[in-house]
This record gives structure tokens, C-alpha cells and sequence, in this order.
């Protein structure tokens, strides 16, 4: 038994070396695939890597900075007077707003209009898409036209006129007369602008802004700028009577009674001033609506007032 046990293990360590090799030539296709296979998935995982390296590189801040940089030949004159000094490039300015920029049929904008909208804390506008004043603006507009630098001008202008030619009116001659005719006139144009642009105005919801129609007829626009002492408009576009012009007149003139030295308060005098008032006033309106850049310059209204306090002192005593 062990000697047959012993024979049989020698056999078996004693193979046949043909069988090896039959088993290393059936092995052989198998691992070659599974090492092709493997290699072929390494290979795949590194592809997209390799791809990736190939793309250029994103450009960089110097190269973005200096791509946007133009050589001074390369800028045409029309661009170089749209660019500030820093080099950024500067939007055209905007027209001002015609009547035609918006919409007929009343239809909200879609976004600002392209164009400059006027301004509406102004004595007289043109545009007939103007927004309305509220009570703030109707002051605002008031305090803006007194401190108007014009104004001043005006009035200033007047008096030295007014003194150098009469140096024996009631105010007197030189320096004096003239402080205090200018004096005055700014008491009175302050007392007016309060009553008409603000105070009435804003009581009854009257727009206190003359509106031009420069594309109307010139017979219409002259009509247009005479009724307008007697026939305003309300905040809502509506026409209404003239209560401010027509009332500041009347308080005016009462108040005048109170505070200017030898003016004659009878009745008779009052109502002759108020009549002298409401007759000249239209005469700011036309040179508003025909010369505008004349009425911003000039403030007619402030030159007849002017002469209406002037009138009112002819006859009486020499202002102490």
C-alpha cells in the first residue's frame, strides 16, 4: 500500500511537460484579452485629460486689457469726443422730448422715452405730456422764480432806470432812491409769487404754469397767451378761471395799502391799480409764448409790477 501510494505521488511530480505547455497555450489568448480590454480602458480615461490639455487657454487680464485698448490711430475723431478722460466711452446726450415721443392712445411706456423730458418746475412749458405740480413743486417753483439771479437783474435794472430818470420821485435821487425802490419791488414780486404760484394755486388744484403752443397759428397762440389772465388750467388738464392771477392782483394791491409809505389807499386808487395789473399781464404771457428764451431772462411781469408801484407813489410825499 505505502509503496503503490509513493509510486502514484512520483507520477503526479513527474508530469508530462507537453501538458504545461497545452495549458499555458489555452491560458494565453484569455489574459492577453483581459490585459488588451484594460489597456484599452486606461487609454480611454485618459482621453478626455489629453483633450482637455489641448483647448487654448482662456485669455487673461493683460490680454483682455490690452485687446481693449485702441491705438490712438485706430479712434476715429467722432469717437474721441464720446470718450471722458478716463477712456470709458461716454453716452450721446439726449434731445429734449418732443410731443410726437409718446404714445396717442395713452398706453404706459414700456421704459423711459428716448429723449430728455422737460422740466416741469418751470413758469411756462411747452410739452403737452407735462406732469402736474404737486403743493411741494408749486412751492418749490414759487422760491425757485423769486431767487431766479434774473429776477434780481431785473428788478435791479428797473429801479437804476426808473431813479436816474425821475430823481424826484417820492423814493428819491441816487443810492438812496434806488435801495429803496429795489426794496420794494422785492417785497412785492416775493408777496406775488407766494399768492399766485403757491398759496392760491395749490388751494384750488390750479396749475400756476403758463403752457406755449408753438406748432398753433400764430393768431391762436397770440389769443392763446392773452386769455390766459383770465382762463388757467387745472392740475388735471382741465380749463378753469384764472384765480390766482386775478386774485393776487386784489391781495396785492391791498397789501401795497398797508406797507408802502404815502401810497394813496383810497378805493378809487386801489381798483385803478388792480385795473392797471390785470391789463398788463398778458404781456409776460406773449413774450413767453413767442420769445422764450427772452422771457427766461427777462421777467416782464416783474417789470410792469415795477411800474405800478411807481405809479401809485406819483403825488405823494418823499419816502423817509
Amino acid at each position: 500500500m505505502r509503496t503503490s501510494s509513493r509510486a502514484e505521488l512520483g507520477k503526479e511530480l513527474r508530469r508530462d511537460p507537453t501538458r504545461d505547455v497545452a495549458a499555458t497555450r489555452r491560458c494565453g489568448p484569455r489574459w492577453a484579452a483581459i490585459a488588451l480590454l484594460g489597456f484599452g480602458t486606461f487609454a480611454g480615461a485618459q482621453e478626455p485629460n489629453a483633450a482637455k490639455n489641448d483647448l487654448p487657454d482662456a485669455p487673461s487680464a493683460q490680454m483682455s486689457q490690452s485687446a481693449g485698448t485702441e491705438s490712438p490711430a485706430q479712434v476715429s475723431p467722432s469717437d474721441a469726443g464720446e470718450r471722458d478722460p478716463g477712456g470709458m466711452s461716454k453716452a450721446p446726450p439726449l434731445r429734449p422730448c418732443k410731443d410726437s415721443d409718446y404714445p396717442k392712445d395713452k398706453i404706459p411706456l414700456q421704459g423711459p422715452p428716448p429723449c430728455m423730458p422737460e422740466d416741469p418746475i418751470q413758469p411756462f412749458v411747452t410739452s403737452q405730456h407735462i406732469q402736474p405740480l404737486t403743493s411741494a413743486e408749486k412751492g418749490t417753483l414759487a422760491i425757485r422764480d423769486f431767487l431766479d439771479p434774473f429776477n434780481f437783474i431785473t428788478i435791479a435794472g428797473y429801479s437804476a432806470i426808473a431813479t436816474a430818470a425821475d430823481p424826484h420821485s417820492p423814493y428819491g435821487p441816487g443810492v438812496k432812491g434806488f435801495a429803496k425802490l429795489t426794496g420794494y419791488g422785492l417785497l412785492e414780486d416775493a408777496q406775488g409769487e407766494f399768492f399766485q404760484t403757491y398759496a392760491i394755486a395749490s388751494l384750488l388744484h390750479q396749475d400756476p404754469r403758463y403752457h406755449r403752443i408753438p406748432t398753433a397759428s400764430v393768431k391762436h397762440r397770440l389769443w392763446h397767451a392773452i386769455a390766459h389772465t383770465y382762463v388757467s388750467q387745472h392740475d388735471d388738464g382741465r380749463r378753469m378761471p384764472n384765480y390766482a392771477t386775478l386774485g393776487t392782483y386784489v391781495i396785492s394791491a391791498e397789501l401795497m395799502n398797508l406797507y408802502v409809505p404815502g401810497i394813496q389807499t383810497d378805493a378809487p386808487s386801489t381798483a385803478r391799480r388792480i385795473a392797471v395789473g390785470i391789463a398788463t399781464d398778458p404781456a409776460g404771457a406773449i413774450v413767453a409764448e413767442f420769445l422764450p428764451d427772452v422771457a427766461r431772462r427777462i421777467h416782464i411781469k416783474v417789470v410792469f409790477v415795477q411800474q405800478i408801484l411807481n405809479a401809485a407813489m406819483v403825488g405823494a410825499p418823499s419816502v423817509q
